[in-house]
């Protein structure tokens, strides 16, 4: 199996995962040029990651991407203990990250593709920070009382500690968020996560 990775970006969760899994992998790392260069362009047209490279399967998709790297590394517990309901909790957390918390980020990298007067784009700004800040308050209220979000180290995990790197990138204010601070500590003293942080050049 191969992943396509662009540092820091969404596609470093899926890294993290396939670290997790214990088996052998390969990564592939790309910029802002290797993206849009044919060679890539041919395994996907639309010139993003992350991509998985399976045999002759190519997959895209960042929850299609965690849901497969779980099924097929069963033993590394993605998904929890294999029960329908652990593994519709993961993938609860999951979507969370993937459908609201990760696109909530867009107006603050992109204002220009939601609107065309960049005397607005503070604006778009601001309220894409507040509504961030009231998503990463719902994430810190469930894990008041667990580690992981779903309960158990699941998929979601990765994906949304790389949502916090971003926040603190783009200095979303986080304060008072306890239960944020003490998970991203908890990731960043995995070895896995570790090693994938050093592939990346991310640490």
């Amino acid at each position: 199996m191969k992943l396509y990775s662009k540092p820091g970006a969404c596609s470093t969760a899926d890294h993290i995962a396939l670290q997790w899994t214990g088996q052998p992998f390969e990564v592939e790392l790309l910029d802002k040029d290797t993206l849009k260069a044919p060679p890539f362009l041919a395994i996907n047209p639309a010139g993003s990651v992350p991509v998985v490279v399976d045999g002759d399967f190519v997959l895209t998709q960042n929850a299609a991407i965690m849901g497969y790297i779980a099924d097929t590394h069963p033993q590394a517990g993605l998904t929890g203990d294999g029960s329908p309901k652990q593994r519709a909790e993961a993938t609860r957390w999951l979507s969370f990250v993937n459908s609201d918390l990760h696109p909530a980020f867009k107006p603050l990298f992109a204002p220009g593709a939601f609107i065309e007067d960049d005397t607005q784009y503070d604006a778009l700004r601001a309220a894409a920070r507040k509504r961030l800040r009231g998503l990463f308050e719902r994430a810190d209220a469930q894990l008041a009382d667990r580690p992981w979000l779903a309960g158990f180290r699941s998929f979601a995990d990765p994906y949304f500690y790389i949502t916090l790197r971003w926040a603190a990138g783009a200095k979303i204010d986080l304060s008072g968020l306890d239960n944020l601070a003490a998970f991203k500590q908890r990731m960043e003293a995995d070895t896995g996560v570790q090693a994938v942080l050093k592939a990346e050049g991310l640490l």
